[in-house]
């Protein structure tokens, strides 16, 4: 586990924004066992951002804690206990990702739209956007994810924190969609974390308002970059993709995977320079070495969905305790 966090304890009054990045059934065990350590390091309560940023698994979380769900009751649901006063969450991570493979998808192009857009503007699609154009039409459904969505907030269209953003990519532009961002297109919370988690090839595209939207990792793992000039003191980003320490894994898959997540890290890396750059501090939390081992390479393989959490909780407190990095305000 690596860090990048503030020296001490934030004082009361600080403006903080939450990122949650994407990563799939893991990832969302992942930062579950990293927003208890968050909490419990910065003694806050993340349901309180000033700005809380979800994309794929993140939007899930993002969704939940936006609609006053708590930490607690998200640390409880991963360990199988229904404590008092803790929402009705039940959630079968197997039924609802339809299993550690994707379904057969449709023999016919994710969106020829999206490539002919490319191509005409080759230099403003971040690669995976464009290599999602390729894969197939996915036929996986996301019906039990917006149903728990709508469970968590029976009475609202949106979230209660009307800070909640939740990230997508329009399927046919590339154009990157954060759902109650001021100034995007209307949506539902449910519409729209079902969009954010819409993995091309995998799942369906989820349509809004007629046009189809797919998981926002296809554009950035994090997208910290949409709260460049909030006037936010802090950042938190809690991102399963980036690694700043690793394992050896022994199969070529792996070590496929690991290039990969040195990819995406740079990436957030990146993205974190834009915030910093307006006197913000940015606190990034991602898998260490141990976590990486107990991930796996699958990061949909709900089978190992408790060690990742477990292994989570103990890392995450020790990676903030420690405190070896920052990224002070630049």
């Amino acid at each position: 586990m690596n860090t990048s966090t503030p020296n001490g304890v934030p004082s009361t009054g600080v403006r903080r924004g939450l990122v949650l990045g994407a990563g799939g059934v893991l990832g969302a065990a992942w930062m579950i066992g990293a927003l208890h350590a968050v909490s419990e390091a910065y003694g806050w309560d993340p349901r309180e951002a000033d700005a809380l940023v979800g994309t794929s698994a993140g939007a899930v979380l993002a969704g939940l804690l936006g609609s006053g769900v708590g930490v607690s009751s998200l640390v409880n649901h991963q360990r199988g206990v229904l404590a008092p006063g803790d929402p009705q969450i039940d959630f079968d991570e197997e039924r609802a990702s339809g299993g550690i493979l994707p379904p057969r998808p449709q023999l016919r192009l994710g969106s020829a739209a999206l490539l002919a857009h490319a191509v005409r503007n080759p230099r403003k699609m971040p690669p995976l956007a464009f290599l999602s154009g390729f894969a197939p039409r996915g036929r996986g459904q996301l019906d039990a994810l917006g149903e728990l969505i709508r469970r968590a907030n029976p009475d609202n269209d949106w979230a209660t924190n009307a800070a909640t953003w939740i990230v997508t990519m329009d399927y046919d532009s590339g154009r990157r969609v954060a759902f109650g961002r001021p100034g995007s297109p209307p949506a539902t919370l449910d519409e729209a974390v079902m969009a954010s988690c819409a993995i091309p090839g995998w799942y369906a595209p989820v349509v809004i308002d007629g046009r189809r939207y797919v998981d926002g990792g296809t554009c950035s793992p994090t997208s910290l970059d949409l709260l460049d000039g909030l006037g936010l003191d802090e950042v938190v980003v809690l991102a399963p993709m980036v690694s700043f320490d690793y394992d050896d894994p022994a199969t070529l898959v792996g070590r496929v995977e690991r290039r990969f997540r040195r990819s995406m890290t740079k990436r957030v890396l990146h993205e974190a320079g834009k915030v910093r750059r307006h006197a913000t501090t940015v606190t990034i939390l991602g898998p260490g070495a141990e976590d990486l081992a107990a991930i796996g390479v699958n990061l949909m393989d709900h089978r190992r969905r408790r060690q990742v959490f477990e292994t989570s909780l103990r890392t995450s407190a020790a990676a903030l305790a420690n405190g070896a990095s920052t990224l002070p305000a630049a």
